[in-house]
């Protein structure tokens, strides 16, 4: 019966440790938005490093804007929405709590314990609902007639011994909270739950409580502590006897041995071997972790879920993660494997997803490993390349979220490769034109992509800025004293006779045209409606003596307008 009650434990552990991400989907719990991981993620990494773990569980939240709470699971920590109003000291002290939680393993003894005693939870299971759904003083005599032995155990004998050990685990994460450097935080959150505590009488209230009361947990943050900041020699021994030193508490010691037992009878176990094939080395876990990595914006990792062969043609992929690191890119959501069809080393899944708002499905082609991990799981990984989008060449430098994208040599295409999701291509944006920036949708199964042919549009302020330009240009035609001004689109026929003296003014300026002919270039015209006038006095000296003239020209202007260290200027010409 302790063999059987051993083994029923390990494989109850083991499903729940597979299953988590699943039941906690299921309890409501979800990824972090990109505002809230930018909040909290950063402050999980300081602590985990602060209490010198090697690495850190999955933070996920539940909807719940009322209570502050937070729970550590064997592969996840799962926090409230309440918790963002918290400071960040205070969500500080709350994430220290819960990773020596999760370091410990409070959550994976929990469930051996579970499981040990799998068949009295279960039967427990069913008088405790039935008094729940109809709260009755009958019901409760009609119920307890029939399952007293089981109420009695539970309520006298198993209940409490485990509540008094997760009392224990309580202070001990209290403690590695502050050998974090969060006591004040850690105080701040135990002071707020106080103001919620009633009275602990009665047998559930005192003896089954899951926590120690507020106050004294709040008594031992007054206990002598090294400073994690002045005394790191001595903070670091404390967390080794935390976590496992030569003086770790009786509790840790049932637990490490519970967990080095439970190790050496899954390693007997051909049906854990089979459940970890399921769970971690089939074709819908690798989907699962390529999609997720996307969700994370973690591009090297979703990478990581491709071929050999398809890394290998990708070559240097910094780029590509990049973009997908940026916050303009947008993954596929509401992920799901609909099915999958295997032919020996091969595997054809089908995806359903959302993008831009629609609900589309693929077919993800997958190829199994021919290297076995541990020497008996063959995993799978992503067997199709990244879309290709070909950009035109030229100068004109283009930007896909952001990330810029070298142009090609002598005016040849560069060929792009892309992840699924959304992506924003940008070109350049200068004093004379602009670039509207355009999405660009790529789905998984998807070769090519088409759609960044992006056309430069003239800025309105250009127009005001080529006009003042040009008629600098032509202020300084008008000041040269001279018939035949040089460069100018103005003169003086003088038919022979000699200019004695001559003067020019601009009576009416021309309206120019702008036409783009490249990002930072415009051709600039004038239509014949819209030509202007000089006028120009002097006097000419021929045969019968020295005779004055005023003469009024017509002229257009022609020329090319481009930006010159960033300054629009134009080029008088024909071009």
């Amino acid at each position: 019966m302790v063999v059987a009650a051993a083994l029923v434990g390990v494989l109850y552990t083991v499903g729940r440790v597979l299953l988590e991400p699943w039941l906690l989907g299921v309890s409501g719990a979800r990824r972090l938005s990109r505002r809230e991981a930018e909040r909290l993620r950063p402050l999980l990494s300081d602590c985990a490093a602060r209490l010198g773990l090697p690495g850190e569980p999955r933070l996920l939240i539940e909807d719940d804007p009322v209570l502050t709470n937070a729970r550590a699971y064997a592969r996840h920590v799962v926090v409230s929405t309440a918790v963002l109003d918290c400071t960040d000291e205070e969500i500080a002290a709350l994430l220290s709590h819960e990773l020596v939680h999760w370091r410990t393993g409070d959550e994976v003894t929990s469930a051996f314990i579970r499981g040990v005693g799998l068949p009295l939870v279960l039967v427990h299971a069913l008088p405790a609902w039935l008094m729940r759904r109809f709260p009755h003083p009958a019901t409760d005599f009609v119920v307890f007639l029939f399952f007293w032995p089981v109420l009695l155990t539970m309520r006298y004998l198993v209940v409490p011994c485990h509540r008094r050990d997760a009392r224990a685990a309580e202070y001990r994460a209290d403690a590695g909270a502050v050998l974090a450097g969060h006591r004040e935080g850690l105080r701040s959150m135990l002071e707020r739950r106080r103001s919620f505590e009633t009275g602990r009488s009665g047998w559930d209230e005192a003896v089954c409580a899951t926590h120690p009361p507020s106050e004294l947990r709040l008594d031992r943050l007054d206990r002598p502590v090294p400073d994690p900041m002045t005394d790191r020699a001595a903070t670091a021994r404390g967390l080794d006897e935390l976590f496992g030193g030569t003086t770790i508490t009786a509790v840790g010691t049932r637990r490490a041995l519970l967990l080095v037992g439970a190790l050496v009878l899954v390693s007997c176990l051909g049906g854990g071997l089979t459940a970890a094939q399921w769970a971690f080395f089939r074709p819908q876990a690798a989907v699962s972790d390529y999609f997720g990595a996307l969700a994370d914006h973690d591009g090297r990792e979703a990478l990581e879920r491709l071929t050999p062969d398809v890394r290998a043609e990708l070559g240097d992929s910094g780029q590509l993660a990049r973009m997908v690191a940026a916050k303009d890119y947008r993954p596929p959501t509401d992920v799901s494997v609909t099915g999958v069809e295997r032919d020996g080393d091969e595997a054809v899944a089908t995806v359903a997803y959302t993008l831009a708002g629609e609900k589309l499905t693929a077919e993800v082609p997958l190829r199994r490993d021919d290297q076995a991990t541990l020497g008996l799981f063959h995993g799978w990984h992503i067997d199709a390349a990244p879309a290709t989008l070909t950009l035109p060449g030229g100068p004109a430098p283009l930007t896909l979220n952001g990330v810029p994208v070298p142009a090609g040599e002598d005016g040849l295409a560069v060929a792009v490769p892309l992840l699924p999701g959304a992506y924003t291509v940008a070109g350049e944006s200068n004093p004379l034109s602009e670039t509207p920036a355009r999405v660009l949708y790529v789905v998984p199964g998807q070769q090519s992509v088409s759609g960044a042919e992006l056309t430069p549009t003239l800025r309105p302020e250009a127009q005001a800025a080529a006009e003042r330009s040009v008629r600098s240009y032509l202020d300084g035609c008008a000041a040269q004293a001279v018939a035949v001004p040089q460069g100018c689109p103005f003169r003086y026929y003088t038919g022979g006779s000699t200019v004695k003296k001559i003067a020019w003014k601009i009576t009416r300026y021309p309206t120019i045209e702008l036409t783009l002919t490249g990002p930072t270039t415009a051709r600039v015209s004038t239509s014949y409606e819209a030509q202007g006038s000089a006028q120009a006095t002097g006097s000419t000296v021929g045969y019968f003596g020295t005779t004055p003239f005023t003469e009024n020209e017509t002229f257009g202007v022609s020329g090319v307008l481009s930006v010159v260290d960033g300054t629009l200027t134009f080029q008088p010409g024909d071009d």
